[in-house]
């Protein structure tokens, strides 16, 4: 293990009831009505705009890119406006911590760069992070192996030579999981957002952060 990739929302901070609660209502504007459990069910892991376009398509409107683009920017207004209460889940500052004395780390993420700069700085750890890649900075968002990737490359300066063999990634949702995968990376699961049996394609799978210890985490590298 040579470097540390993390998935953002539902994995570092416990912010995914704030997106549906920005989400619903943005998409309230179209005369859409969306419930928590569809949010989960069917968006959660999408970046804005494609979560945006997947709920005009499953509501029957229209979802051209005009219109797409406009509910993403009254979404990410509310979102802001929001920031305040993003909570971090218990141990993800200290694993941060941890991690940082000894491995470059990243942030791989549908949320939108600028909103993980504003909760990492508010939370006193956007120093441990020297790469930082949101779903502005791809051109393709998970499942696709772009974000990780773009992070592996970001990282290599504090790490030369890093192969994607050597990292690792956290993740909360199956098709993040999927993206760390494709990009040939180890990958832990953690049940923030779903259960265990949804998350069984990682490498490990963990109810939290809290407690975890670098030395654990090497191990999944052994052999």
């Amino acid at each position: 293990m040579r470097a540390v990739v993390f998935d953002f929302d539902g994995v570092l901070v416990d912010s995914e009831g704030l997106h549906f609660r920005a989400q619903r209502d943005a998409l309230l504007t179209a005369g859409i009505a969306i419930e928590k459990d569809e949010y989960y069910r069917h968006y959660l892991a999408y970046d804005d705009r494609g979560a945006i376009r997947i709920a005009l398509e499953r509501h029957g409107q229209p979802s051209d890119r005009e219109r797409v683009e406009a509910l993403a920017r009254i979404k990410a207004q509310r979102y802001a406006e929001l920031l305040p209460e993003v909570p971090f889940f218990a141990g993800a500052r200290e694993l941060v911590r941890a991690l940082a004395a000894d491995y470059p780390l990243g942030v791989a993420s549908g949320a939108l760069h600028r909103e993980i700069e504003g909760i990492l700085t508010a939370g006193g750890l956007r120093d441990a992070f020297g790469a930082i890649v949101g779903a502005d900075d791809v051109g393709h968002t998970k499942p696709h192996p772009e974000p990780y990737l773009t992070a592996l490359k970001r990282l290599a300066p504090r790490a030369p030579g890093l192969l994607p063999a050597e990292c690792l990634v956290f993740e909360d949702s199956v098709p993040g999981i999927a993206s760390g995968l494709a990009a040939g990376m180890k990958v832990v699961g953690v049940t923030n957002s779903y259960p265990a049996d949804k998350l069984r394609s990682a490498h490990r799978v963990v109810d939290s952060l809290e407690g975890l210890t670098p030395a654990e985490l090497k191990s999944l590298f052994a052999g």
